[in-house]
């Protein structure tokens, strides 16, 4: 027993001797970072590399919505004439057909005629002029009291005077007693403008048509 004791007692200090021995552990050592090179005067620190996130992308739906004229129909009275932008009318007196520009922003009929002379009958003014239809036949003198002046300011011309008579004017089967201005051209397109003195009330006018009515048809009274 004793020997097994001192065998035990010799064990213990061998451990205590080499515990001692190996001296107290060590810590755990931690990475070393490399060390910066040191930047000489003036010199600048190298570029970094900065990854930026992609913006985000929106996609935004545009609606385009288009108008589309739309044509309505608007009826006619029946006791109106439907007039095109261009007629034919008959003026008496004569007897002459013309074609006739529809014009809805003149005030009055305007009527181109040769040799326009006023002159005095029976205390009265009076014109004389000649009208023809525009073929080889011999224009037609016609003679009338004149009603009245008018002073008429055209682009480009000096203001005129022109004399005003009234006559009867025959577009399909419509005949009026209106007043006419009369005015000297040689050259014309439309030798009658017909305004709004004739339309009023009376016609309608289709801008987009021409030659409506065809040929008119004088009144019986008047053949």
């Amino acid at each position: 027993m004793p020997s097994i004791c001192l065998l035990l007692a010799v064990q213990l200090l061998a451990g205590c001797e080499s515990f001692s021995s190996a001296g107290p552990q060590s810590p755990i050592a931690e990475p070393q970072l490399p060390a910066e090179t040191p930047l000489e005067p003036g010199q600048c620190p190298p570029a970094e590399t900065v990854v930026c996130a992609e913006p985000e992308v929106k996609v935004v739906e545009r609606v385009i919505e288009r108008n589309f004229e739309k044509v309505v129909e608007v009826p006619v009275a029946k006791d109106k004439l439907v007039l095109g932008s261009e007629e034919f009318f008959t003026v008496e007196p004569g007897d002459i057909r013309l074609r006739a520009l529809v014009d809805t922003g003149a005030a009055t009929c305007s009527l181109s005629v040769l040799e326009l002379t006023r002159f005095e009958r029976d205390g009265n003014e009076w014109v004389r002029f000649k009208l023809g239809d525009g073929s080889d036949a011999e224009p037609k003198k016609i003679e009338l009291p004149i009603k009245r002046h008018v002073r008429v300011a055209r682009p480009g011309f000096d203001r005129q005077r022109r004399p005003i008579v009234n006559m009867s004017l025959t577009v399909g089967e419509v005949t009026h007693m209106v007043e006419v201005n009369l005015v000297e051209r040689g050259e014309f397109e439309f030798p009658l403008l017909v305004g709004r003195n004739f339309l009023k009330d009376a016609a309608v006018v289709d801008v987009s048509r021409k030659q409506v009515q065809g040929k008119p048809k004088l009144p019986s009274f008047s053949k």
